[in-house]
């Protein structure tokens, strides 16, 4: 049970961190932390509550909700995420157990590169990174596409081009990049460009989460024990590939959980996700068993 939640902040190189500790006194594990990114600590709110007995730790990446960047810049990088969760880490005590999803999983091994003592058990859930993949030159060069479709129409251009791209199964085409963009409206996203370029996904985190190069000398040395999670729904998409591409690098194979990428969010857009089934199997693969 939470004893108590608390809010703080961190003013870091070029942003301000907001975090929340949700504190179980009868816990006698490390805190259990959760990150997404682009995802801030609001997509957690299902999974939270399933885990009542651990402390939580959460927080918003830079430039994601109550994160805010200071520093002018629109692109962020994987050792910029990484110095933040260190950062965050060391204000609530560490090490922590770690579940990362998404974009998380790729922030979260470069965490443990550049501060392996900082987590206990690593749960990296479907990193969408491609530099490992036999089709990596097609995969970067559709997402840099698609990126050049939002600078160009906007986030329901951009939304509609992303839906589709991380829909595939196997293989990017390697023609995918010259393709035309679909049509936001067959998504459901707005077909008026707003004129910003500053989303979290399409323009800070998309090309630096997708083409950065994993240290995996400075992986294998690290004490932390890396589990690569993948989801049974999604099985041959994107992330999923990733995810099956760094555990072969590393000498294992991923764990398959309950649903898809978002498989611990139910929701109406993903009849696949099972968040009961998902925090059963995070406790069993925390525990090691």
């Amino acid at each position: 049970m939470i004893d108590t939640t608390t809010t703080g902040t961190l003013e870091v190189p070029g942003a301000i961190l907001t975090y929340d500790v949700r504190r179980t006194k009868s816990s006698t594990e490390p805190p259990l932390m959760l990150i997404g990114s682009p995802m801030a600590a609001s997509g957690f709110g299902q999974l939270i509550a399933l885990l009542p007995d651990r402390t939580i730790v959460t927080y918003d990446p830079r430039g994601t909700e109550r994160s805010q960047k200071t520093d002018g810049t629109i692109e962020v990088t994987r050792e910029q995420h990484a110095d933040d969760i260190h950062a965050v880490i060391q204000a609530v005590g560490g090490p922590v157990d770690l579940f990362a999803s998404s974009g998380g999983a790729v922030n979260a091994l470069a965490l443990i590169a550049r501060y392996p003592n900082d987590v206990r058990t690593l749960v990296a859930h479907e990193p969408p990174n491609a530099t490992l993949l036999p089709d990596r030159e097609a995969a970067m060069a559709a997402m840099r596409a698609l990126g050049d479709t939002y600078q160009r129409s906007g986030f329901g251009a951009g939304m509609a081009q992303f839906i589709a791209l991380t829909s595939i199964k196997g293989p990017i085409p390697a023609n995918f990049a010259g393709q035309p963009a679909p049509d936001p409206a067959m998504f459901g996203m707005p077909t008026q460009d707003d004129g910003s370029r500053d989303d979290a996904l399409l323009a800070q985190n998309l090309r630096t989460t997708v083409e950065y190069e994993p240290d995996f000398d400075a992986l294998e040395a690290a004490p932390t024990r890396i589990v690569l999670a993948a989801g049974e729904a999604s099985e041959g998409q994107f992330a999923y590939r990733g995810a099956v591409a760094i555990a072969e690098r590393l000498g294992t194979k991923p764990v398959i959980f309950p649903g898809g990428h978002g498989g611990f969010n139910r929701s109406e857009w993903d009849p696949t996700s099972d968040p009961e089934a998902f925090a059963a199997k995070l406790r069993e693969v925390l525990a090691g068993d």
